[in-house]
């Protein structure tokens, strides 16, 4: 929806900050429709709109009557029909139609309690003119970025990191802990960004400014509480009329609102169920020149629109267009992201842009419904991990004597390593042993945690669970907030596309969260219950099709187009953090998806460290 950004005095005698205009104009790609600032004399806040709701009287920042509250506010509040009736019976003014101007009423008749009411995505700032008191929130789930940092006397935030840099409080050293996390997960885990000193704001968290502390608080995490007395069919009825609920909340809108269309379940069922509801979906879809599974992923998606009766757009991507395009794009994402598909939704976003303002697109149901195939691998291991504990260790003992190579080894490491150990996220790039071989011989080992420690908290919080809910729980904390949202709002905001995700609907999660194991993993079946609830809107062989995700051909890549390139990166590398010979050495030490996968993460990670030295040459200049 936009950009918001501000700042807030943390001292009683008045400092001035003069970079909140900058601040503003450096996320107009955000939010090119309209702008809008209010400023105090210890205080400011600023917003950028991209105009979907209630076009004529929509703008921000938004007050209360008297103007002791004001807000600004990114995303989408999906039941403001509702609220906004609460609001005028407690006897609020309200005078327009959309969600924006409910915020500061919100506040204002419940305190942070309101959070709690909200149905949507959204970044929340709110100035108490009375108090100077600042509150920042963002939904529970983290779908939209809410970036802030101290420096001296002020507390600044911000929807995007860069505009954070243009007012010159983003170091250029990196952190070394925010590097060493990102070569184990693909991606840097939050709060931490890749400069200390700036934090991502948690999702589901708010963070209070008050007399000049700054103190966060956890309003809402996503819980699973599995009901193994749930009845099959009356789950699977009541989960399609909740998903087309959601999915007519989520069209709601001044302007048409299109659909990202693969040939998998998720985004075929949004887009069926979208059909219902409005006239004339555009629907969008990409594949990759070159590739059998790239332009059959087409084929599928234009096969299924036509049946559907959407105005289909579909786009070729060369392998020259992709690597001409790869440094802008890495430069969008701000931060390193080793996910080769996050350029192939810069692409898509890039096309549906030019049709429509928004999408719905399909993030969440894997988290979810357990969509995942790893979430298969509690009951295939079960004759391994099920066994005495005694027993189970002398296994493991057995299973590391084993030749490398020796087949059975890794089923029976995996089933005697404890869950917690074993399950770090959806994907595991370096292990603890394999980043130690890629420091530099001068670098710092201190302070430098292990992937175990960051998922610890939330292993500690579900205990008790049976496996697989735990890991859905793990990936709900890490990868979908940090990875997956991650890249789906940065990659079509760079667009001034907003994407809609009707899955993470707190209505559609309050089922999902119910569902027992059965209807989540059953065999080799993945989103059981998703995928029963589909069966009598999409063709069989869609409902029941299995995970494939955006078929990007970079192994072909790494290996022929482009491997003198990412050599030369490799053998050039100045990286004060990494060991020149380590980065060369692991091009010619392996072969295989795991290899391919590692060098990707590293020439991201190093294609990212170009741009951020240019960027922040660039930003002293302006400075002076």
């Amino acid at each position: 929806m936009c950009g918001i950004a501000g700042w807030v005095s943390t001292s009683d005698g008045w400092q001035g900050f003069p970079h909140l205009g900058s601040m503003s104009d450096e996320l107009a790609h955000r939010g090119p429709d309209d702008c809008g600032r209010q400023d105090w004399t210890n205080a400011g806040l600023a917003f950028r709109r991209l105009a979907l709701l209630d076009l004529p009287a929509g703008n921000q920042p938004a007050r209360t009557e008297q103007g002791r509250y004001w807000s600004v506010f990114n995303g989408e509040i999906y039941n403001h029909a509702e609220l906004r009736q609460e609001l005028i019976q407690q006897g609020h003014q309200l005078h327009g139609s959309g969600d924006a101007e409910l915020i500061p009423h919100l506040y204002e008749q419940w305190g942070t309690d309101f959070l709690s009411r909200l149905r949507g995505m959204f970044a929340i700032a709110i100035f108490d003119q009375d108090t100077s008191e600042l509150l920042l929130a963002r939904d529970g789930f983290g779908i939209k970025p809410l970036y802030w940092t101290q420096s001296g006397d002020h507390l600044v935030f911000a929807s995007e990191i860069g505009a954070l840099r243009v007012a010159g409080l983003v170091p250029a050293d990196v952190d070394p802990d925010a590097v060493w996390q990102y070569l184990g997960f693909g991606y840097v885990p939050d709060p931490m960004t890749m400069w200390p000193g700036v934090k991502m704001l948690p999702a589901g968290h708010f963070l209070r400014v008050k007399k000049g502390a700054a103190t966060v608080t956890c309003w809402w995490e996503p819980r699973f509480t599995p009901d193994d007395s749930l009845r099959d069919d009356d789950v699977t009825d009541h989960l399609l009329d909740t998903i087309q609920r959601s999915v007519a909340a989520h069209l709601a809108a001044d302007v048409p609102v299109g659909s990202y269309l693969s040939s998998g379940i998720d985004s075929s069922l949004l887009t069926a169920l979208a059909t219902r509801i409005q006239p004339e979906v555009h629907t969008f879809s990409i594949g990759f020149e070159g590739t059998e599974d790239g332009l059959g992923e087409l084929e599928r998606a234009r096969e299924l629109a036509h049946q559907l009766g959407t105005k289909h757009h579909e786009q070729v991507i060369s392998a020259a267009d992709y690597w001409r395009m790869l440094p802008q794009i890495i430069a969008s994402q701000e931060e390193p992201l080793a996910d080769p598909s996050a350029p192939a939704l810069w692409f898509l976003a890039q096309q549906a842009s030019q049709h429509v303002k928004a999408v719905l697109s399909g993030e969440g149901a894997d988290e979810l419904f357990a969509g995942y195939p790893i979430y298969r691998e509690p009951a295939a291991l079960r004759s391994v991990s099920g066994l005495p504990a005694p027993l189970r260790r002398a296994v493991g003992r057995i299973a590391l004597r084993m030749p490398v190579r020796r087949r059975g080894r890794g089923f029976l490491l995996r089933g005697t390593t404890p869950l917690e150990q074993r399950f770090l996220g959806n994907v595991q790039i370096f292990g603890e042993d394999a980043k130690h071989a890629l420091l530099a011989p001068d670098s710092s080992r201190a302070g430098l945690r292990t992937s175990a420690d960051l998922v610890k908290p939330v292993y500690d919080r579900t205990a008790g669970l049976e496996d697989v809910a735990r890991m859905q729980s793990v990936s709900c904390h890490t990868w979908l907030a940090a990875s997956i949202l991650m890249k789906a709002d940065k990659m079509s905001m760079a667009h001034s596309l907003e994407v809609r995700v009707p899955f993470l609907d707190k209505n559609v999660f309050d089922l999902a969260a119910t569902l027992p194991l059965r209807l989540r993993v059953d065999g080799d079946t993945t989103k059981v219950a998703l995928r029963r609830a589909a069966a009598g809107i999409l063709p069989d062989a869609v409902a029941m099709r299995p995970k494939l995700g955006f078929p990007v051909p970079f192994r072909s890549w790494l290996n022929g187009a482009v491997a003198g390139e990412v050599r030369d990166l490799f053998a050039e590398s100045d990286d004060p953090l990494l060991d020149r010979q380590a980065l060369v050495g692991l091009l010619d030490g392996g072969t295989g998806p795991t290899h391919e996968r590692r060098v990707w993460t590293l020439m991201t990670y190093l294609l990212w460290r170009r741009d951020q030295r240019e960027k922040t040459t660039q930003a002293r200049m302006r400075m002076k």
